[in-house]
């Protein structure tokens, strides 16, 4: 088992592209699986396209979905904070990728993203983990 951590800073970018940091990781591995794994209560990993609009078209939808004018249980920190907490319900703190000698086995059009839509807290630490030969 081989591990890296990425500390990703989130304050001028909601959502970052992960994806040539992730391949650059897999390079010295063989066959196995691809751990993505962002250790906060209030981020989320997800596989998109970039570069045609998809992050923003993704933001827009969790921002529709988890409005930040709702009143929520969980009030601690600025307005609408208690959206961010429901953020990883919907989009999951970890994805796992097959990789097949060292290179993610990704679509042609996918990529890795991280999303943080919590404005509290721009510091976020992505766990990579390989497992396999």
């Amino acid at each position: 088992m081989k591990s890296l951590d990425l500390h990703i800073d989130t304050a001028q970018r909601r959502t970052v592209d992960l994806t040539d940091q992730i391949r650059g990781f897999c390079r010295d591995q063989q066959d196995g699986l691809l751990n993505v794994f962002v250790a906060h209560a209030t981020a989320g990993v997800a596989l998109i396209e970039t570069g045609s609009g998809s992050e923003q078209d993704l933001e827009d939808i969790l921002n529709d979905l988890l409005p930040r004018d709702r009143v929520y249980m969980h009030r601690h920190g600025s307005v609408g904070h208690g959206a961010d907490h429901v953020l990883p319900a919907i989009v999951s703190p970890s994805v796992t990728i097959p990789v097949d000698g060292g290179i993610p086995a990704l679509g042609q059009w996918q990529s890795v993203v991280l999303i943080d839509l919590n404005v509290d807290n721009p510091r976020r630490k992505v766990r990579l983990t390989f497992l396999g030969g």
